[in-house]
Formats: C-alpha cells, structure tokens, sequence
C-alpha cells in the first residue's frame, strides 16, 4: 500500500523540478505540495503552496513553514562549467546539507530525493571535480538520520510535452532520443519515468539508496 504524502520541492523553476511537480500535482498519492525557490513557478494548484525565498543559505525565517512535510524532492542545482571547486562545492554540498539538515530538524523521520547525476563519484577521489562533490552530497545526506534517503543518477532525460522550462541542450538535440534510446537504452529514461521514481521511493521504498537509470526505469513501472 502506498502512503499519502506531503513534499517540498526545490528548483520548480528548472527542467527536472518542473517536471517533479507536474507529477506531483496529477498523483494521488501526493496531498500537497509547498515549492521553495528563489523565484515563482507560475503554477496555481489546489495542492500547491510557494515560497519565495532568495538565500538558501539563512533558511531561518521560513524554517517554520517545513513542518509537516514528510518528503522532500531536492531539484536544485547549478553547472560546475566556469566555477573552481571550492565555489561549486559551496552552491552543491554545502547548500544541500543545510537545507536537508533544517527540514529534519523540523520533521524528524522525513524522506529525502536528491537528484545528483550519472557517473557521479562515490569515492570522492575521482579526477572530475563535480562527480567528487556530487559524490560527497550523496554520502552525506545517506549519513543523515532521514528515515530514507535516496539519491538519483539521471543521465538523458526526455522532457515531457508541453512543460517550459525544458533545457536548451534537450530542444536541440532532442532528435537524437531514438539513436540513443538504440544503442544506448540504459542511460534514457524519461522526465515523467523520473519523477514517478521519487515518488514511489518516499511511498512504497526501493533497495537502493543509489539509483541509476535502470533503477529510475524500474521503481517508476511499481
């Protein structure tokens, strides 16, 4: 049996958080949903409440407002292109931890989907300075006490018709979906596939705390 839940999400304003909500707000296993960004989603739902808030990093006077929210589908993220590892790092690590550690602080037992990337490094110690902090968030947030903790490994991700905030690098090269969907199936999977998993992962489980794309396939068919 499923469990009925409520999420916060985080990055509404980009692809995969975008896509995130537009599951959410169709799903009945979702009661409500409260979006946090630094600016509006223009989306208005029954299920949905905003919150615009412009430093993720004082979460102070909105803490009061994670009360009651046992999910969280943690969208937000940035490109290491151009940046050095300690900037990176402080926009990736650091603003992650603080805001999973202000919503277990007030809700202990909640959940936790963090959307990190394929090829990220478990180990820390790899030569890509993004997949080693990717790798260090994922670590660290399954280190915390959150009653679940998993994190996501997309690679190509399909976008879903008729959503705005689609990626420049998808519209361009989006003819190239059935190529690589040949040669190369285990590294696609849909927006829709992806945002389907997180849900079924904070409602029904899954065996992993690390997902990769056929992980992604198969927890969004339960």
């Amino acid at each position: 049996m499923t469990t009925k839940i409520n999420v916060i999400i985080t990055g509404a304003t980009g692809m995969v958080g975008e896509g995130a909500l537009h599951e959410c707000l169709q799903h009945e296993s979702i009661e409500s949903v409260l979006v946090i960004g630094r600016k509006s989603c223009a989306v208005t739902h029954p299920k949905l409440k905003e919150i615009i808030h412009a430093d993720f990093f004082d979460l102070s006077t909105i803490a009061e407002n994670f009360k009651g929210y046992n999910a969280c589908f943690f969208c937000l993220g940035v490109s290491s292109l151009g940046m050095n590892e300690m900037n990176y790092k402080k926009l990736t690590h650091t603003l992650t931890m603080h805001f999973a550690a202000t919503l277990l602080q007030q809700n202990p037992g909640s959940s936790f989907c963090y959307i990190s990337g394929a090829a990220t490094d478990s180990t820390e110690k790899g030569k890509l300075m993004w997949a080693r902090v990717k790798g260090k968030t994922e670590n660290d947030l399954m280190k915390m006490n959150f009653k679940q903790a998993f994190n996501f490994r997309p690679a190509f991700i399909v976008p879903t018709k008729g959503l705005k905030n689609t990626l420049r690098l998808y519209k361009i090269f989006g003819w190239l979906i059935p190529v690589i969907e040949l040669f190369s199936k285990k590294y696609i999977c849909t927006l829709k596939e992806l945002a389907t998993a997180m849900i079924n992962a904070v409602t029904i489980g899954y065996e992993k705390q690390v997902l990769e794309v056929t992980d992604i396939v198969t927890l969004s068919k339960r």
